[in-house]
């Protein structure tokens, strides 16, 4: 299939390389050239505005993917883009919008005739290899027909255990999440699972960040003599992943960070939110759900920015190692 691609950044890039690995066709745009340049390199046209990525994909059933951060940049680019598509076409949003802003963009290109689709992408700067975990939000027609698209980016059944007896009791659960991805539902499902996501995010780096913690502080000076223990946290890290209950992507990274740098001083411990943590506790407000692990962990993040602990070394160690974030500079 032929697809566009807007926004050639740390994952839009390889969104773009992974889909020519299978075969797929890409028009790419981005403000700054390089990126798209590197891209034509490799069998990518590069368009030198989002005019020219139109006007490359043809006349009919066009598609374009927009992956630029959430908020300004994107619904500008996307107010653009609907001006220059017409009906048939489709437009893709897969960076982190706030849902809401999807049911209301899905409700304005509808008269126009331009379908929508809201895409949570997950897989950070390792999507190339490992493949991208996608929820899917829009109508079903649409992302029936652009199932290629979604199938070469996907991971695929890969070596993860299949779940026993899936399918078996419940002839409705979607086949496809076994490969990676998922229709959620209409417009906004898509953003609002991954929203979710990035919320569970939030509290599963803040219990392994406040547990290395408490292991590095066993050898204060504080605690009786016999009481203290001077743990190698790179070795328990690394036990951990092989074999525990809490083996997981995170502790891989937390792992290898560790083995790196065992005091993380190359970390300050300044850690950013993106904006789907709060955006969970929002939601969890709107519909009376207590969420008392996501709400502290996202206040852990704004705590960081006036000090900074062990723990929030650990998280900033996992947010570069599963998504390139690089710390800010704190303010002060």
């Amino acid at each position: 299939m032929k697809i566009g691609v807007i926004g050639l950044g740390r994952m839009g890039g390889n969104i773009v390389r992974r889909l020519m690995r299978a075969g797929h066709s890409c028009v790419v745009y981005d403000a700054n050239p390089a990126p798209g340049q590197a891209l034509a390199k490799d069998g990518a046209v590069a368009a030198t505005s989002l005019g020219d990525l139109v006007k490359a994909l043809g006349e009919s059933e066009r598609t374009v993917w927009v992956m630029l951060p959430a908020g300004k940049i994107t619904e500008d680019t996307i107010g653009q883009l609907a001006g220059m598509m017409k009906a048939g076409d489709t437009i893709i949003d897969g960076g982190n919008t706030m849902f809401k802003d999807d049911v209301r963009r899905a409700r304005e290109l509808k008269p126009k005739g331009i379908h929508y689709l809201d895409i949570g992408t997950s897989g950070g700067v390792w999507g190339l290899q490992r493949g991208y975990c996608l929820m899917i939000g829009g109508d079903t027609e649409t992302v029936t027909r652009l199932d290629p698209i979604f199938s070469a980016l996907a991971p695929g059944l890969g070596t993860i255990e299949r779940t026993e007896d899936r399918g078996k009791l419940d002839s409705k659960l979607d086949p496809r999440a076994e490969r990676g991805y998922i229709h959620a539902g209409p417009a906004g499902a898509g953003h609002f699972v991954k929203m979710i996501h990035n919320g569970i995010e939030y509290g599963m780096m803040q219990a392994f960040a406040e547990g290395f913690d408490i292991m590095k502080n066993r050898a204060s000076e504080k605690l009786p003599a016999d009481e203290r223990f001077d743990l190698n946290l790179a070795d328990i890290a690394e036990v951990w992943r092989r074999g525990s209950v809490v083996t997981s992507w995170l502790l891989d990274l937390t792992a290898s960070a560790l083995a790196k740098d065992g005091q993380l001083e190359h970390f300050s411990g300044h850690v950013d939110d993106s904006g789907e943590g709060r955006w969970t506790i929002e939601a969890a407000i709107e519909e009376a759900v207590p969420a008392d692990v996501l709400a502290a962990s996202l206040f852990v993040r704004f705590r960081s920015r006036q000090q900074h602990t062990f723990a929030e070394k650990v998280l900033s160690a996992m947010r570069l190692g599963f998504g390139g974030h690089i710390e800010s500079k704190d303010k002060k």
